[in-house]
C-alpha cells in the first residue's frame, strides 16, 4: 500500500527571508519611481451652486501637497491652488469664462519636500463638468409681495452670480434667459391645499379670495435639464390682510372712544359751571335788602 505524500511545508526561516526580499524589491522600485510616500488623490467631486464652483477630493495630506489643474476641450492645462495642503480648490474664476464649456480637472500629488527635478507627480482626473447644465440652483428669495382685493402680486429676487459680462455680474435670468422658470406655491393660511403658478419672468399675479390671508413660497426650475432641475423652495411668506383690517378698525374705534371721552369731559365741565352760576344767582336773590 502506497504511503500518502503531503505538500512540503517550507521552514519558517525561508518564509521570513522571502518576505524580506520581496519587501526590499518593492521599496527599491518605489524609490526608483520617485513616488515613495505619495498618496494618490481620490473621490474628486464638483460642488457648484449658482456657478460658485469648488473641486473637492480626499485624503488629507500628511507629508505631501496638492496642485490642481483645469482645462476644457480646446485649451491647455492651467494650474491653480499650488502646493496646497487643503483638499478643495475654488475654480469659479476659470469656469465662469464660459459656463457652457465642458471642463476637466486633475489633482496632482507630490512629496512636500520634493525638488523640481523629482519625478512627475501622480494625479487623478475629475469627472467632466459643464456648469450651465450641472450647477445647482440656489434657494431663491422673495423680493416683495402685495395683496390687493382678489389679486396677489409676488416678485422674486433674481440672484446675482459670479459670471461676468463686460465687467458686470450677471443674474440667473441673464445667464439662463427663458430656460429659467419660477414656480409659485400658494395656499390659504387657514388650509393646507396648495395651488401653483408658473412664470418665465420674475413676477406673479394670481387670483385669490378677497379678505383671506395667503402663504406662499417660490422655486427656481430649469425644465430642459435632465438632472438638477429644481432649487430648494424659498422661505415661506404670508400676507396679513385681516391683521391690517383689525389695526384700522382698532384705530377707528380708539379715535371714536377718545372723542366720546373728550365730549363727556367738556359736557361735564359745562354742566358744572352752569350749576355753579345758577346757585350763585339764587343765593343773591334770596339775601335781605340793606335798609338805608
Amino acid at each position: 500500500m502506497a504511503t500518502p505524500t503531503w505538500p512540503r511545508v517550507p521552514y519558517p526561516e525561508a518564509v521570513v527571508s522571502r518576505t524580506i526580499f520581496f519587501g526590499w524589491v518593492l521599496v527599491q522600485l518605489a524609490g526608483a519611481s520617485g513616488t515613495t510616500g505619495v498618496v494618490v488623490p481620490y473621490n474628486l467631486t464638483w460642488e457648484s451652486t449658482n456657478f460658485k464652483t469648488i473641486l473637492k477630493w480626499e485624503p488629507r495630506p500628511i507629508n505631501h501637497v496638492y496642485t490642481v489643474q483645469i482645462s476644457h476641450s480646446l485649451g491647455n492645462w492651467k494650474s491653480k491652488c499650488f502646493s496646497t495642503t487643503e483638499t478643495e480648490c475654488d475654480l469659479t474664476d476659470e469656469i465662469m469664462k464660459d459656463v457652457k464649456q465642458t471642463y476637466l480637472a486633475r489633482v496632482l500629488s507630490k512629496l512636500a519636500n520634493a525638488t523640481s527635478s523629482a519625478a512627475e507627480p501622480v494625479y487623478t482626473n475629475s469627472p467632466e463638468f459643464t456648469p450651465y447644465s450641472e450647477t445647482n440652483l440656489g434657494k431663491p428669495k422673495i423680493k416683495s409681495f402685495k395683496q390687493v382685493g382678489t389679486k396677489l402680486n409676488v416678485t422674486v429676487d433674481d440672484a446675482r452670480t459670479l459670471v461676468r459680462k463686460n465687467g458686470t455680474f450677471l443674474s440667473l435670468r441673464d445667464v439662463f434667459g427663458k430656460d429659467l422658470t419660477y414656480i409659485l406655491y400658494y395656499w390659504k393660511a387657514s388650509s393646507t391645499g396648495k395651488k401653483t403658478a408658473k412664470t418665465n419672468t420674475n413676477e406673479f399675479l394670481v387670483d385669490v379670495d378677497k379678505g383671506e390671508n395667503y402663504c406662499f413660497s417660490v422655486q427656481a426650475v430649469i425644465p430642459s435639464r435632465n438632472a438638477k432641475q429644481k432649487s430648494p423652495e424659498s422661505s415661506i411668506e404670508c400676507t396679513t390682510h385681516e391683521k391690517g383690517i383689525f389695526i384700522n378698525m382698532f384705530f377707528i374705534i380708539g379715535t371714536v372712544v377718545f372723542l366720546v371721552i373728550i365730549f363727556i369731559i367738556v359736557l361735564s365741565l359745562s354742566l358744572y359751571k352752569c350749576k355753579k352760576t345758577r346757585a350763585r344767582r339764587n343765593k343773591k336773590e334770596n339775601s335781605p335788602l340793606n335798609v338805608a
